[in-house]
């Protein structure tokens, strides 16, 4: 019994390759498909989740049922995610490939609407992330930016440019 819980029919290093495979594939897919954040999902984009997760999952293991082989795979998954984490974070360029840039959803008080017909996300939804940031209607947003972890920030029309200490280049004029 124990045998067969933690016997490896694949070798390791094909079992890391796997993983590293699927972590880019979906690295990637996650990266052309926008950045909406899991609460802003909807039930499309929960049951695509749900798939791709049982899709991929036979790219990871192969023929690989093993305890010993799912370890293997997760820690190659954890990994490679913390490395990758690591290195776009020390190199600009590679954290802007990644993560991509922030998207403005509403400037000067005005929907883009190309913006958000290019992130999916439509004027009813803004109208519902305005909400529960405070804002009655739309109107009173001057500025939405749609930010690369895919939260909103929104800012009021009578809102001013405040100093922060973390932000040097916010200090006042």
């Amino acid at each position: 019994m124990w045998h067969s819980i933690f016997s490896l029919p694949i070798p390791v290093t094909e079992k890391v390759i796997r993983a590293i495979l699927i972590y880019v594939f979906l690295v990637v897919a996650f990266r052309v498909n926008g950045k909406r954040e899991l609460g802003q999902w909807n039930t499309l984009d929960l049951a695509v989740l749900l798939l791709v997760t049982n899709a991929v999952q036979n790219g990871i293991i192969g023929n690989d049922v093993s305890v010993t082989g799912a370890v293997i795979g997760g820690a190659t998954l954890f990994a490679v995610n913390g490395i990758l984490s690591r290195v776009t974070y020390l190199v600009p360029w590679l954290q802007k490939a990644v993560e991509g840039t922030p998207t403005v959803l509403i400037q000067d008080g005005k929907p883009a609407q190309r913006a958000m017909r290019r992130e999916n996300i439509s004027l009813p939804e803004l109208l519902a992330i305005a909400r529960r940031q405070g804002f009655q209607d739309l109107g009173e947003v001057r500025t939405a930016v749609l930010e690369t972890n895919g939260t909103v920030s929104m800012f009021g029309q009578d809102d001013s440019r405040r100093y922060h200490p973390a932000m040097p280049d916010t200090a006042p004029a």
